[in-house]
């Protein structure tokens, strides 16, 4: 099992990159969730919201195996606790990847290595070009997509 989406923005890829890591950009581009991490290889990673009850909420969590800046971020990822009792079991390993496209950047996703019957896969089919339609928008416009949710 394997998603790939590749896209190209209007924009430096150091400013993608910011969408990627930064407070402001993983909370404008990934459905309000701020990325907590060193970077470190190795390191812990989780992106964390607000849930529907208003509550804070950890939605993925895992470790960090590359990190080049403003060129690629690999990490393995388990869902929040709260979707799933069995969530230390799941995973699956996600991997943005940068260049440069002439003027523009060239984004690349991978999200692969999924475990055995990982009951997020068909939600990540969808809410991946959700993200990276975010991504877009807010390094081309500064402007957040709103999805009605």
């Amino acid at each position: 099992m394997k998603l790939e989406y590749t896209i190209y923005v209007d924009a430096e890829p150091e400013k993608v990159w910011e969408a990627l890591v930064s407070p402001e950009g993983t909370r404008a581009c990934f459905f309000g969730s701020e990325l907590t991490t060193s970077f470190e290889e190795g390191s812990s990673i989780e992106y964390a919201g607000t849930g529907s009850d208003g509550e804070k909420i950890v939605h993925v969590y895992g470790t960090v195996e590359t990190y080049e800046p403003n060129r690629k971020l690999v990490y393995i990822e388990h869902p929040g606790p709260t979707y799933h009792q069995n969530h230390a079991e799941l995973t699956s390993r996600v991997a943005f990847d940068l260049s440069e496209a002439g003027t523009t950047t060239k984004l690349t996703l991978i999200n692969d290595q999924w475990s055995d019957n990982h009951p997020s896969f068909e939600n990540s089919k969808s809410a991946w070009p959700m993200i990276l339609s975010s991504i877009k928008t807010w390094c081309e416009t500064g402007k957040t997509l709103d999805f009605g949710f």
